[in-house]
């Protein structure tokens, strides 16, 4: 059988088309203007960014939402490492994108060329794996892997670095129908006497407690996840990244936990006598002072990455595989068992009951009154956050219910992350309403993405809790600098809704409570992208407040 004859762009637009790529979000620069012309006639929708960072933080969204891999595309240069930040972003947190650079002709190739970065080498450390692109001929047999790598075992962004030579050079175009890469097996299955060991330690437990991150959502594990903890009768607390994938108002959901978390989740985990880990990295912001972290608790880790157990705590039961292939292997061997866990529960329903999530009620605009009638209005919105208060309050006060809705950048804490990305959950999720809830400082960080959001008529809403503060580190500022606010306030810089609509897009304001329910009515019902300035408390604080490394039962009183 003849093999079809093709440019290097169009053998990467059909690799494309072969993964079952919808949507690529790019911008267009020198050495990818081959790739960009048969992006023309191709059938693959792109989204014009207006700025490469938020092609990248998209692609993020749009992968966490979805469950697919996400594309981005960008020239060489300044258009690849304006990448780089949504790329580590996409790192830190397990989410499956694939990037697309261009880059100077191979002959030039580091002779300080017009807009040459070495791209692969500046992102070696914060991609699962990348590749400068030598041999036209190996397009399609990249491709093929970067895909595989990025979206098999811990997900993870894989980098292709395309010299703009390459594009235009002719090859026979074959498409592989597997990977073969050695060294690189992901564990699935995972170990069954181990597996019998943890349920012994279950099934010994008085004091039992899930605590589960990203990899339930990336792993599609929930459902099984709610059906051990059932069965077992044990409380489940998430960490940010887990957030959705244990509903909120479960009565075995303790919510939260570490420097933001709920009280009673930090006490759950602190008097447990066995932590069931499941897709966490027991990074600083759960343990808190790791010496002093759940020091009664044997511990089970259950994670697709080896290198992640054992890294930061002791474990008793180490599991490598995937999490819903171990929780339903668990479950056949506690299923018919009787656990000891009745008093345990009790004492955390108490816990619950004394130390609930509150905020002070009165007339004033509190930005927790804000989520939660978001969370009444738009009961199954997706929300995707911004980093700072916004992101906290989000994750307490909006009652999450299904698996992938809710949306936020966890590791690297990337402010303007939320805008950007919901966009990219939008696209993939377009039945869906998607929220960013904003902080005024974080979203003025890609607000210049209101332009792709209208021109690409994607109806995003932002929530925007403004405080005329960069709030997150004011708040550290008054509890640990002696209220010396240096260069956090931010009051009365951008009218929010004149920029909204010089944009095109729909700008809504609410200064008292009464405004709250009808702007986010207004916005729901408008169907167009919209900005909601919501004027909030300038100096409410994100509570409980665990201080930098103390004990996570050691937390600030903040009344």
């Amino acid at each position: 059988m003849t093999k079809p004859k093709m440019s290097g762009s169009k053998a990467i637009i059909e690799s494309l088309r072969m993964e079952n790529v919808e949507v690529i979000f790019g911008y267009p620069g020198g050495q990818v203007l081959p790739l960009y012309d048969e992006l023309y006639d191709a059938d693959i929708r792109h989204i014009l960014v207006r700025h490469e960072q938020a092609a990248a933080h998209a692609a993020d969204g749009y992968a966490r939402a979805t469950g697919k891999v996400g594309v981005c595309l960008a020239t060489s240069g300044p258009g690849a490492t304006n990448l780089v930040t949504g790329i580590a972003t996409a790192y830190m947190d397990s989410v499956p994108i694939v990037a697309i650079t261009g880059q100077v002709p191979r002959p030039l190739i580091g002779n300080d060329a017009f807009q040459e970065a070495n791209i692969t080498g500046i992102t070696l450390p914060i991609t699962k794996h990348n590749y400068l692109v030598q041999d036209t001929k190996d397009i399609p047999r990249i491709f093929k892997e970067a895909f595989y790598i990025a979206g098999t075992g811990r997900p993870g962004p894989v980098l292709i670095d395309v010299p703009k030579d390459t594009q235009v050079e002719t090859i026979e175009f074959e498409y592989p129908q597997e990977v073969k890469l050695r060294g690189y097996k992901p564990t699935y299955t995972g170990n069954e006497q181990q597996i019998k060991k943890a349920a012994s330690l279950i099934l010994k437990s008085e004091k039992p407690i899930f605590y589960v991150g990203g990899g339930i959502i990336f792993s599609n594990a929930a459902e099984e996840l709610r059906e051990l903890a059932e069965c077992i009768i044990a409380p489940v607390t998430t960490t940010l990244m887990g957030m959705s994938a244990f509903p909120t108002a479960h009565p075995l959901s303790v919510g939260m936990l570490g420097m933001h978390g709920t009280r009673y989740a930090n006490y759950a985990i602190q008097e447990s006598d066995l932590i069931i880990a499941v897709g966490v990295r027991f990074d600083d912001r759960v343990t808190g002072k790791i010496s002093a972290f759940a020091p009664n608790a044997k511990i089970i880790h259950i994670d697709i990455d080896p290198a992640e157990i054992g890294k930061n705590v002791r474990v008793d039961v180490p599991i490598v595989g995937d999490a819903k292939n171990i929780l339903k292997s668990l479950l056949k061997f506690v299923k018919q068992e009787q656990t000891k866990t009745e008093a345990w529960i009790k004492k955390i329903a108490a816990w619950k009951k004394e130390y609930p999530l509150t905020y002070k009620k009165d007339n004033f605009l509190r930005p927790q009154f804000v989520i939660e009638q978001i969370s009444e209005i738009c009961p199954d919105a997706i929300i995707v956050t911004e980093v700072g208060q916004n992101q906290m309050w989000a994750a307490q006060f909006f009652n999450y219910k299904n698996p992938r809705t809710f949306i936020s950048s966890g590791g690297l804490g990337t402010m303007g992350y939320g805008f950007p990305a919901a966009m990219g959950v939008k696209v993939g999720k377009p039945e869906s309403t998607v929220i960013d809830v904003a902080g005024d400082g974080s979203f003025q960080m890609n607000s210049q993405e209101l332009a792709t959001v209208v021109q690409e008529d994607i109806p995003v809403i932002v929530a925007i809790l403004n405080n005329g503060f960069l709030g997150m580190v004011r708040q550290w500022q008054e509890l640990f600098f002696n209220r010396r606010f240096s260069s956090t306030c931010i009051e009365g810089s951008v009218d929010f809704v004149k920029l909204a609509e010089a944009y095109g897009a729909l700008g809504l304001r609410a200064k008292k409570k009464s405004d709250v329910k009808d702007v986010i009515k207004e916005a729901v019902k408008s169907g167009q992208p919209t900005v909601i300035d919501f004027v909030v408390e300038r100096e409410e604080n994100v509570s409980p407040m665990v201080p930098a490394g103390a004990a996570i039962n050691e937390i600030l009183d903040l009344e």
